[in-house]
């Protein structure tokens, strides 16, 4: 059995809880609040610290220093809000479901997230890419997608 069917979320240590993370990047993408519904939009516009061809954070230890809206998961935190990838893997625990096929401590291999669809990697595009008032054009759904278990 492997620690993340052992433990629960907040009874991981440091090292077993960042190794969830599948490096995906969905949850680095810029939401887009309609400000007269308060809905939240997925957009394929990346944060400024995510690397395209790594899908990780180029400065991860002052990412909250250099983008304050940054949100930092916590075993507390990751099941309230409501925008968590549905193919994240902190969410699929915390929901029960496990980690997908796909997941690199599944398969063994970081390459199947991409291989699998579910990687933002050559998907997005820059913070400073996009013009004020054209954000709009930037939502998008594929972050929403799930590949099949």
């Amino acid at each position: 059995m492997q620690f993340w069917e052992k433990k629960a979320l907040n009874e991981l240590n440091q090292q077993e809880w960042e190794a969830l993370c599948d490096g995906c990047g969905r949850c680095c993408l810029i939401k887009l609040e309609d400000v007269d519904t308060g809905e939240v939009f997925n957009s394929d516009v990346r944060c400024r610290l995510l690397d395209d061809n790594t899908c990780r954070c180029t400065d991860y230890g002052n990412r909250k220093e250099k983008v304050p809206d940054c949100i930092k998961l916590t075993p507390a935190n990751v099941g309230e809000i409501p925008w968590i990838p549905v193919t994240c893997a902190y969410r699929r625990l915390a929901e029960g479901r496990g980690l997908a096929w796909w997941h690199p401590l599944i398969s063994g291999d970081p390459d199947s997230v991409r291989r699998a669809g579910v990687s933002v990697h050559a998907r997005t595009v820059g913070e400073a890419e996009v013009a004020p008032g054209e954000w709009e054009a930037h939502a998008v759904d594929w972050p929403d997608w799930e590949p099949e278990e």
